[in-house]
């Protein structure tokens, strides 16, 4: 029978669900392992962390530090992408243990004659399994103990290291089961999203192609953004298409919603004909990437009646009782246009592993990134494992859900393997529910396996605030949105061109929605928000506590419309206060009352600040720090630092 174990290790941290699903980091970034490790009595531990990285047989050892109240630390730093695994080991470290209270008594004067037999037996537990050329060095010392010097011997380095490498670790205690980590790039935690249908990027009312979005990729590029997302760029079905504002009846020179997939040219793999070729594609793919751009395409899993799968196969849709196939409803909405996937079918095998290699085609064209429209109506069991065997060959994919969908349904999304989401930050206006949301989506547990995507705009959804805020709104919600966290992203060019007239009043859909028609649109009009959305890009890039994706802190201001947050990335000293006025269409005076942890001890009695937009700099207290917010300025985007120019003895 084995002995009782005296080590319980509790609180792991990062850890979703028990081990069950992977916590998510980002390559080359420090990340840091953390334990809750306790003990009965008050023996000296010994804690080890084990880290795996995907391709690695062997466990790399980190060992872990006491950082008080019973908590133990460690950090590593993946060095690929991939699942990385770690484990925790945790035990009674007895040489420790003697030495310590050695030399307390000592340090009491008491005499060690039988302390260094004590010493010599836990050398002899150790010579038992040591190695000829450890054991001839350990019994060397033990001679040494019962010496004059023997409390010399018993304090080197040389037997502490010689008995720690090689104690008996059998009555260790091991976390119950290993943790896993997916360690994702750089762009899986911050980017800029801008979203484009290609068809509106023609001349004169024509329809669009993909070379004339590449011809004016410049436009896009300029404003700072990291990624382009296209709408879905398959054929379009004709049956049952929709015509302009979504109306049921299209007239023949509609041209249809993008997500009514599929038509005799073909399906998922194939290009709709009037946007171009494949070999336009890799046009456009090309001449993003030049600009340091990412391409993004949609994943929309779903036919209009027209798709070759509904000739070939049609027992991956669900049937009406009289044998003809079900197209999607959300009553009292019908979509006579799109034919939803049945992912319970008895084919269900053969359907997904034909969903995998519509993925492996566009990856084989170049693309790394894909936004998944509506995966809360597909199983969960399907996305574990459609993005855990992408991951296994193509580890730098990324996938966001667009799931608007129950806050717990989204999370569950990101556990199962989603890159990012979209989230509820549209409707969050109220400066309290703002400041509630910002905590949970950027504080852990959720900021561990959940990476919100603020989108302020979508084809589907303009908001009220937006519809009836003018442009200090659209101001307000681009600076929200880029600022807060570290992805972000926009449609376009409705967002930088407000476009701000809905489809009829309480609808958040736009009227002449570009969904169902190609828009033209004025890109060098004068009231244009590229500008403020190219600086709000550049302050991304510059400023490291943005760069670095540091949690957002809620800033105190007794003002129930001005919203305050500061970033501060400690690796830098770089600290930013951003303000913004959620009554825009009013100037509001008050003072923020900052949190003084980000600027060290003792605090310096002024400090340098720079205005992110207009360059104005002054110096300031950190207990009267006052703003004003106007109608042409209802963002402030502040740098703090020290101003070394003056300390307390000097004022």
């Amino acid at each position: 029978m084995k002995p009782a174990r005296r080590i319980a290790i509790d609180q792991i941290f990062p850890d979703v669900d028990s081990g069950r699903f992977e916590a998510k980091r980002i390559v080359h970034r420090p990340t840091k392992v953390s334990a809750d490790i306790v003990c009965d009595g008050h023996d000296v531990l010994s804690c080890t962390l084990y880290i795996r990285g995907p391709h690695d047989k062997s466990w790399t050892t980190v060992p872990m530090t006491n950082v008080g109240n019973d908590g133990w630390e460690a950090v590593f730093t993946p060095d690929h992408l991939g699942t990385w695994e770690y484990t925790i080991r945790g035990g009674v470290d007895r040489f420790e243990t003697w030495l310590r209270d050695l030399k307390r008594r000592k340090n009491a004067g008491e005499d060690l004659c039988d302390e260094f037999i004590e010493g010599q037996k836990l050398i002899d537990r150790v010579l038992e399994s040591a190695p000829t050329h450890v054991a001839k060095q350990l019994s060397h010392i033990k001679s040494l103990l019962m010496q004059s010097d023997g409390y010399t011997t018993a304090c080197s380095t040389q037997l502490a290291f010689l008995m720690a490498e090689h104690a008996d670790r059998s009555e260790d205690t091991w976390l119950d089961s290993p943790r896993r980590i997916c360690v994702e790039r750089e762009r899986a935690a911050v980017g800029a999203w801008y979203e484009a249908f290609p068809r509106s990027w023609g001349s004169l009312g024509k329809h669009g192609t993909l070379c004339d979005l590449a011809n004016s990729i410049d436009y896009i590029s300029s404003m700072g953004f990291d990624v382009l997302y296209l709408p879905p760029i398959h054929p379009i079905g004709q049956s049952f298409r929709k015509g302009k504002n979504n109306s049921a009846h299209a007239q023949p020179e509609d041209v249809g919603s993008p997500w009514g997939i599929g038509s005799s040219s073909g399906g998922h793999m194939d290009i709709h004909p009037e946007l171009g070729t494949l070999e336009d594609f890799e046009t456009l793919r090309h001449a993003v990437c030049e600009r340091g751009m990412e391409l993004a395409l949609d994943l929309a899993l779903q036919c209009s009646p027209d798709h070759p799968w509904v000739t070939d196969h049609p027992e991956w849709f669900r049937h009406r009782a009289d044998g003809s196939i079900r197209y999607a409803e959300n009553p009292p909405k019908k979509y006579q246009d799109i034919y939803p996937l049945d992912f319970e079918t008895g084919a269900w095998q053969e359907l997904w592993h034909a969903v995998r290699e519509i993925l492996e085609f566009w990856i084989r064209q170049g693309v790394r990134i894909f936004r998944v429209d509506n995966p809360h109506t597909k199983p969960f069991d399907f996305w574990e494992w459609l993005l855990a065997d992408v991951r296994r060959t193509h580890p730098d994919v990324l996938f966001l859900a667009e799931a608007f969908t129950r806050p717990k349904t989204m999370y569950r999304l990101a556990k199962v393997g989603f890159t990012q989401s979209y989230t509820y930050f549209t409707w969050r206006t109220e400066k309290q529910e703002l400041t509630e949301y910002l905590e949970e989506v950027t504080t852990p547990p959720v900021k561990d396996y959940f990476r919100p995507n603020f989108f302020t705009n979508t084809p589907d959804i303009l908001h009220e605030t937006l519809q009836r805020g003018g442009r200090p709104m659209f101001m307000v919600r681009l600076a929200l949105a880029a600022l807060s966290v570290g992805n972000w992203g926009i449609y376009g060019p409705a967002m930088e061109l407000q476009d701000a007239t809905p489809r009829e009043p309480g609808s958040e859909e736009y009227l002449n929605s570009e969904k169902y028609e190609i828009r033209l649109w004025d890109r060098q009009a004068p009231h244009t928000l590229a500008p403020f959305i190219t600086r709000l890009n550049e302050i991304r890039r510059s400023e490291a506590a943005i760069r670095e994706n540091s949690s957002p802190m809620i800033e105190e201001t007794a003002d129930p419309f001005l919203l305050a947050w500061s970033r501060h990335d400690p690796a830098t000293n770089n600290h930013l206060l951003i303000v913004v006025n959620l009554r825009p269409e009013e100037s509001r005076t008050n003072t923020i009352k900052l949190t003084p942890n980000h600027f060290g001890k003792p605090l310096l009695a002024t400090f340098a600040v720079t205005d992110l937009f207009t360059g104005e700099r002054s110096t300031s207290l950190l207990t009267d720090f006052k703003v004003t917010c106007t109608p042409n300025e209802p963002v402030i985007v502040l740098r703090i630092s020290p101003n070394r120019n003056t300390s307390p003895a000097d004022e």
